[in-house]
């Protein structure tokens, strides 16, 4: 199958790219620069110029595609502005919009990308695959989830995978962020009494499930890349201390979002997740290091 793959130069959609080329699928990939393009090539995927606010490569990428992985996101709304990250959502909204309209009539799949931590569970409950979203007036994130909800409606064939928290040894999700600010302000909190969970999953266990879902071909499904169904933010938190040699301390609820700005919508929620019904719909099984032992092998100082 030849697959447009969006953010096909970024931690994960670079080992899924590696993925689906292993597989014996051809890739073409976006990127909007020369280093990305150097990059695809050097892996044998094809080179498509554009970006996620440039609507049309989006449209002619899919049209020149059998199929489509959507995991491009803009993550450039570090800090304390929170109308950047809410900007950054509604943009990620109009580009499945945008891919979308050149698959509808065909039944060429379209994997969209969204988080397990959207799920609307019930508290001490791990989230399920079935769970509906919790929506984007609550939580901006939630705008790609239901983006593809609206394409469904509308016969496009299109599925969803949840992220976790995606780690290796020099990447981890939303923890990265907290690793930079713990870094930059010295100190390295949790909220309360730190027992809620994030669930996790390694980068290469992620980019497998992404190539099973594809080849499962499944309009409608939903799938959790959950290794881990949740990770104490405690631990979390105080092996991150560990690495920066800096103290690891508990702040209320009132104090995380001076601490950690946009991050203080997730940093203290319980969002536990299962993959129980992946596991069983595609045959995915992680193999992967756990969170914990990623952030035990990295290299806090690194420039």
């Amino acid at each position: 199958m030849r697959v447009f793959v969006t953010g096909a130069t970024g931690f994960i959609g670079s080992i899924v790219v590696q993925e689906l080329l292993k597989a014996g699928h051809q890739v073409l990939g976006l990127t909007r620069s020369d280093a990305g393009a150097e990059s695809l090539a050097a892996a044998g995927a094809e080179v498509h110029r554009g970006s996620l606010e440039d609507l049309d490569s989006l449209r002619s990428g899919a049209a020149a595609s059998e199929g489509v992985i959507h995991l491009a996101f803009k993550h450039d709304a570090f800090g304390n502005d929170f109308s950047k990250f809410v900007a950054n959502c509604e943009t990620d909204r109009q580009a499945i919009e945008a891919i979308g309209s050149v698959l509808a009539g065909s039944n060429r799949p379209l994997i969209v990308t969204s988080g397990t931590g959207l799920a609307n569970t019930v508290p001490d409950q791990l989230g399920s695959e079935d769970n509906p979203i919790i929506p984007s007036s609550v939580i901006p994130r939630a705008a790609s989830e239901e983006a593809a909800a609206s394409l469904a409606a509308r016969g496009v064939n299109v599925s969803v995978v949840r992220l976790p928290q995606v780690h290796d040894p020099v990447k981890q999700g939303l923890v990265t962020y907290a690793i930079i600010m713990a870094r930059e302000k010295g100190v390295s909190p949790y909220v309360g009494d730190g027992l809620n969970r994030w669930p996790a999953a390694h980068v290469q266990d992620t980019a497998r499930l992404y190539r099973l879902a594809l080849e499962k071909n499944e309009p409608g499904a939903k799938y959790h890349a959950v290794a881990e169904e949740g990770v104490r933010l405690r631990d979390i938190a105080e092996v991150i201390g560990k690495g920066l040699k800096v103290p690891v301390v508990s702040i209320s609820r009132e104090e995380a979002p001076a601490h950690f700005g946009w991050l203080a919508m997730f940093v203290g929620r319980d969002a536990p997740a299962s993959s129980a019904l992946t596991q069983k719909r595609l045959g995915w099984h992680p193999t992967g290091p756990g969170l914990i032992a990623d952030l035990e092998q990295m290299n806090y100082f690194a420039s």
